[in-house]
């Protein structure tokens, strides 16, 4: 796990790096020298016109937007721009998935600009749709004192807080809006980047991985076991069932049920029989922390209340990482990576086939995906069963995706054959004729 990857620092010999500081400079330097080389073609006023609004929209971005996603200290003092490692690994799932398109859709006698002028309609609709159906499924979790603090909280999601079946929806539902708005071919497009978005999402499970998020349940330690820092998701959950400290508790009757020798527990006298009252993370600890790192990475302690005694164990004193869990990250990165592959050996033969219906293979994507997050969700603990079940969300999901995209299998076949775009304009967009 490495939530950040390096952080641009707030300030360079005592002037700020974003906000009214260096990233404004160089900008106005940059802008400065091209309205120079636009002088000496004599065409200020056409370059205005056709990038000032990009020029104005950075400087908004560099002096008003940079500095309030600075990340900060416990004492809420900004120290820098945050690279997350997850951020990375997603913009680089997304890259090459698009590179990766554009060279797929002209082996499909599609043309390559399509993909370049769908991406962001998929992209944005992606990060919209699986932003907005983590945000849902968690919303007690980004909930401030104000509308802007919970805003921002939603808002914050290079740090983490993607669902992918959410991010599968929108960016499917919005890239749907843009093929038929333009009479685009939907499923022999479909057939062209399906094995692309498992590439994306290869990548984004590596993301997962170094922000600590998707983990999986209690394992032995092993060759697919994984163990993550103090301040992630996992080290905390298992502070707060007592785990890490070496306790087990009964979740009814939250009596003690079994005390580990040697742990922590034991040494502070912890017994079988006491009862749990309340069990809560120490944020009182903060105080010591480093403050150059952001606070999200900062170690707090637990504090616990036994038969209405207090007992409190700072950072120091608990263990470094936490138990062993399942690599589930790393696990649905390669079942991605083999999704990959199959998808891509596949389309290569079947397609070419006698018979084959555009939309087949995308749809064997869909199906594949469905399996295999309905089998990785019994090893993920980090979604609780729904409906009254023990079926988490992204299990439901997965049945309804499975069905419906086994009817459409269906349904394609029984159907007719679609009539073929003609490769030399297939993915240029259509313009409908003025009617006076």
């Amino acid at each position: 796990m490495r939530r950040t990857l390096f952080l641009i620092p707030h300030e360079l010999g005592g002037l700020p790096i974003a906000g009214w500081g260096w990233a404004l400079i160089v900008l106005a330097i940059a802008f400065a020298l091209r309205m120079i080389l636009a002088s000496r073609k004599g065409s200020i006023s056409a370059t205005l016109q056709q990038e000032g609004w990009l020029w104005a929209a950075a400087g908004v971005l560099v002096t008003f937007i940079l500095p309030q996603v600075e990340v900060r200290n416990v004492d809420g003092d900004p120290i820098g721009i945050a690279v997350r490692g997850y951020g990375f690994f997603l913009l680089l799932g997304v890259g090459t998935a698009v590179m990766a398109a554009a060279y797929r859709a002209s082996k499909f006698g599609l043309n390559p600009d399509l993909i370049f002028g769908l991406a962001p309609w998929t992209f944005i609709g992606g990060i919209v749709g699986a932003r907005l159906f983590y945000v849902i499924q968690y919303r007690h979790e980004y909930m401030a004192d104000s509308m802007t603090e919970t805003l921002r909280n939603m808002l914050a999601f290079t740090g983490g807080g993607l669902v992918v079946y959410g991010g599968f929806i929108g960016g499917f539902a919005a890239s749907a809006y843009y093929l038929m708005r333009h009479r685009m071919p939907l499923l022999k497009l479909g057939d062209a980047i399906v094995p692309c978005i498992f590439i994306g999402l290869m990548f984004g499970r590596l993301g997962c991985l170094m922000n600590g998020c998707c983990y999986g349940g209690r394992c032995e330690p092993g060759s697919w076991a994984v163990q993550f820092p103090q301040a992630s998701p996992v080290f905390h959950k298992q502070l707060i069932n007592g785990e890490l400290i070496g306790i087990q508790i009964d979740d009814d009757t939250r009596q003690i049920v079994a005390v580990q020798p040697g742990s922590i527990a034991d040494d502070a006298g912890l017994e079988a029989g006491q009862t749990v009252d309340q069990i809560s993370l120490d944020p009182s600890f903060l105080e010591d922390a480093p403050r150059d790192v952001p606070a999200d990475q900062a170690a707090v302690g637990v504090a616990l209340s036994v038969d209405d005694q207090i007992y409190r164990f700072s950072p120091q004193q608990l263990p470094p990482r936490s138990l062993s869990v399942h690599a589930t990250q790393i696990i649905s990165s390669i079942s991605a990576a083999v999704m990959v592959v199959v998808l891509w050996l596949l389309g290569w033969w079947w397609t070419r086939r006698p018979g084959y219906r555009d939309g087949a293979l995308m749809l064997i994507g869909f199906v594949g995906y469905a399996i295999i997050r309905f089998g990785l969700e019994w090893v993920r603990v980090d979604e609780a069963g729904q409906f009254g079940t023990g079926l988490s969300i992204s299990q439901w999901v997965s049945i309804a995706v499975l069905l419906v995209s086994l009817a459409s299998m269906v349904w394609l076949y029984r159907r007719g054959p679609a009539v073929e775009t003609s490769p030399a304009t297939a993915g240029m967009p259509q313009t409908t004729p003025r009617q006076s």
